[in-house]
């Protein structure tokens, strides 16, 4: 159960720490949306490529890139900008 309590000049939801790992909470940025029967409450879905670059890069410091087909070394390395220039 969560109960609404003060901040200063607002109001917010203490939820009981089960609640948060069972709901996959914890440490997110959460996004809110009224509904019909009341508030919805849920973690903000990262866009699918964001920090794309960085996550390839961590995973190939960690393992062997040799092991890469020339298909994928060619993929790390392309430019992806569209035509305009706007990268991916």
């Amino acid at each position: 159960m969560a109960h609404l309590i003060q901040i200063g000049n607002s109001q917010g939801i203490r939820i009981r720490r089960a609640v948060i790992q069972q709901a996959n909470l914890a440490n997110k940025e959460l996004q809110f949306k009224v509904t019909d029967d009341g508030l919805l409450i849920k973690p903000v879905e990262a866009a699918p490529r964001a920090q794309w670059q960085e996550k390839i890069a961590a995973l190939l410091a960690t393992n062997d890139a040799s092991l890469l087909m020339q298909e994928d070394r060619d993929w790390l390395d392309a430019d992806l900008a569209d035509e305009g220039g706007e990268k991916w």
